[in-house]
């Protein structure tokens, strides 16, 4: 159980393979573990639980950022939490493993981008976020260091593998799940496959889970 405001971000299928990615890949002796868009705090949570010395959490969200410190503290985990976007909240710091469930559902011109809406709609390619953290990833890795990244088929996980290797980071697809439509997805139906995203008549996506690891110091 967790705590969260109905506008912060219910963790779901995506949170769950992101994590159990997390449990598959290992954490460092000793690692620290950043939670990129930690909502709830649920994979901040698994981090610690996985054995990560220390978690750092971020949330442009005051009331996600708000819910995964109580729900981290409830819990006795000491973790960081920074209310901010985190490309300007990270600048300079490193970490042995990244997490980052980040918005990702396209959107139509004049899609909300406040309240719950903030917490999954990201533009008309659904790489708004995207694109700005693949940019930034090498910044937040540690030598050796490795982030894991969940998205939707829907939002080109093509171009997440080769802006992370543009950078010099190796990458690749290590989790893949099939899910059902959910509410906002089934509303878009009609203007996704209007614009070349879905077929007519589809209602499930694939989500995946993309490793990058930095092999360069």
């Amino acid at each position: 159980m967790l705590i969260r405001p109905p506008w912060v971000y219910r963790p779901q299928m995506d949170t769950w393979l992101l994590a159990r990615a997390l449990s598959e890949a290992g954490i460092p002796r000793g690692g620290h573990v950043l939670d990129v868009c930690t909502g709830s705090g649920a994979l901040a949570i698994a981090a610690a639980r996985s054995g990560a010395a220390a978690v750092t959490a971020v949330d442009i969200s005051r009331s996600a950022a708000v819910s995964a410190w109580l729900n981290c503290r409830i819990r006795g985990i000491g973790a960081e939490v920074i209310r901010g976007d985190f490309s300007c909240a990270l600048r300079g710091r490193r970490f042995d493993l990244v997490l980052a469930n980040p918005p990702y559902v396209p959107a139509p011109a004049g899609a909300g981008h406040h309240g719950p809406a903030r917490a999954w709609n990201a533009g008309a390619s659904g790489r708004a976020a995207l694109d700005r953290l693949c940019r930034m990833m090498p910044e937040l890795l540690k030598p050796r260091g490795a982030a894991l990244v969940v998205h939707s088929m829907l939002s080109d996980p093509d171009s997440t593998l080769t802006q992370l290797r543009d950078t010099g980071l190796k990458a690749a697809i290590v989790a893949r799940h099939t899910v059902p439509f959910g509410p906002v997805l089934r509303g878009r139906a009609d203007w996704l496959a209007s614009i070349g995203l879905i077929e007519p008549g589809q209602d499930k996506e694939d989500l995946v889970v993309i490793r990058a690891d930095r092999i360069r110091k």
